[in-house]
């Protein structure tokens, strides 16, 4: 009836268009990418490689949730979401190394900008949006499968040596491609880059000249670099080999190890008392309980915390009474319990402050620890508060974390903060009787390598010159000649000394 009321009057030439307006909208939130870089875990630790990431792309995340782990020169972390949402897209993937301040990865939250909703005309003659109302049909449709009717593979550590070689699988994303290029190729149809993996640019980018001989059905004639294989070495041959993570940390010290003057020092120490000790236990394992409880009379009696395996050791050896006699004389020198103090930076006005140092009340000694993946330094603290058997459950502990693949090693174990001396056990590995440690930044005021404990003639111990059988070690000392003197050096070792030579003197010290 409308339509017929209007028909013919419209005038000749001109269309009846009917219009629908769409007004400005209230606040719409548009959700908003946040870039969550890489924190500083430590100081002097400027990158650290990804080991594994716990979410998945596209995965909700909460705040506080775990992100990723990473691993450092000195322990794994693992890293935590500050935000509440989305993890969009993950920049460092695992095995990659970040550097400290860069983005590792794009979570998208809630909490964005308005959206600008500006009023708009639509006609006839203009397509109007589809309404999303059901699922997509076609051959586009993705049909649903349940996860939990299939089995998921374990996913071996990108350290695991157990780990099986898996061929080089290349996406798009890690197509190397200026702007430019990739423009030009989804212009000619071309939307997965890694089909012209690797280009014929540095370090396998992607060439425009790469695009057009694919387009043109000539990419045999396009020299490419070759997919990377298994290395297979025969006899003969060169095998270069690329320094791994720890390694190269290693290489970075030792390279700042050359600003600091080194004092050198080597002595003997006396180890026949020590060895005669007869009040010394040779394991871990405690007596049988007695059938009578000594704590009885209290409402709540304390219980005994058992040893972990990992700290129960079968054999006392010399090195935890070493560390013990040890920190008996640093507690006698405070210069060996401190440590240079760090300093920021100047601005290029001020002048350069004056160094100070630090003295700390216990003496905190770092072990120098050989992994599977490289040299750390794992620290204990406050070693006079420890008992020999203590010393020696720790020692077992950290050697057990450091067998781990990867290493065990946490935070707790290496702070941020480490000893103010470290000590290498060289003896335990070769039959050396000396060594020249070398101190890093950062390790504290003095290193001392421990030789191996060997009998020998002593003819000094005699009037009559027969001499006599003893037990000794030999010691390495270098100190950091900015702070330390070579007397101040030599006189320190010698209460050392004191009291390694003699035992009994730890007995009635606690008396």
């Amino acid at each position: 009836m409308f339509l017929a009321r209007f028909h013919g009057r419209i005038p000749p030439g001109r269309s009846f268009l009917k219009t629908a307006r769409f007004h400005s909208c209230p606040a719409l939130l548009v959700p908003k990418l946040q870039k969550f870089n890489l924190a500083d875990i430590g100081e002097g630790i400027t990158e650290c490689e990804v080991i594994s990431w716990s979410v998945k792309s596209q995965g909700t995340v909460q705040a506080f949730d775990v992100l990723c782990e990473v691993q450092s020169d000195k322990a794994s972390v693992e890293i935590t979401s500050p935000f509440d949402g989305v993890l969009k897209q993950i920049l460092v993937k695992e095995g990659e190394v970040g550097k400290v301040g860069e983005p590792l990865c794009l979570i998208e939250t809630e909490d964005g900008e308005e959206a600008d909703c500006s009023e708009t005309t639509l006609s006839e003659d203009q397509p109007r949006p589809a309404l999303a109302t059901s699922p997509p049909t076609g051959p586009a449709a993705v049909p649903l499968t349940n996860g939990a009717s299939q089995a998921i593979p374990r996913r071996h550590h990108p350290l695991d040596p157990n780990k099986p070689a898996e061929s080089a699988r290349f996406s798009s994303d890690d197509a190397l491609a200026v702007p430019s290029v990739r423009h030009f190729a989804m212009k000619n149809g071309i939307f997965d880059l890694s089909k012209l993996m690797p280009g014929s640019g540095k370090n396998g980018r992607i060439e425009k000249s790469d695009v057009e001989a694919y387009l043109a059905g000539a990419t045999a004639s396009t020299p490419r670099l070759p997919l990377p294989e298994p290395a297979v070495t025969s006899q003969g041959e060169d095998l270069v080999v690329e320094l791994a993570r720890t390694r190269y940390g290693m290489w970075k010290a030792m390279v700042k190890s050359l600003e600091i003057p080194h004092f050198g020092y080597s002595t003997t120490l006396d180890l026949t008392e020590l060895h005669c000790a007869h009040y010394l236990p040779t394991s871990s394992q405690s007596n049988a309980p007695s059938p009578v409880s000594s704590t009885a009379i209290l409402p709540d009696p304390p219980s005994s915390t058992p040893i972990p395996g990992s700290g129960q050791y079968t054999k006392l050896t010399y090195l935890p009474v070493l560390l013990k006699t040890l920190s008996r004389a640093m507690a006698e020198w405070p210069l060996f319990r401190s440590s240079i103090t760090p300093q920021t930076p100047p601005s290029t006005s001020s002048p350069l402050p004056k160094p100070t140092l630090t003295i700390r009340p216990g003496a905190d000694i770092s072990i120098a620890l050989s992994t599977h993946t490289g040299l750390y330094t794992p620290t204990i603290r406050n070693v006079s508060a420890h008992s020999v058997y203590s010393l020696a459950s720790a020692l077992k502990h950290l050697s057990h974390l450091g067998r781990q693949v990867p290493c065990g090693l946490t935070p707790t174990e290496m702070p941020k903060r480490g000893g103010t001396i470290t000590v290498s056990n060289v003896g335990a590995i070769g039959d050396g009787d000396f060594a020249s440690p070398v101190l890093v930044p950062g390790g504290g005021v003095a290193i001392v390598a421990i030789g191996r404990a060997k009998w020998v003639w002593d003819v000094s111990r005699n009037e009559n010159g027969q001499g006599e059988r003893r037990l000794k070690v030999g010691v390495s000392w270098s100190a950091d000649h900015r702070v330390v003197e070579g007397a101040e050096l030599a006189a320190f070792v010698e209460t050392w000394r004191g009291w390694v030579e003699n035992p009994q003197r730890m007995i009635a010290d606690g008396v």
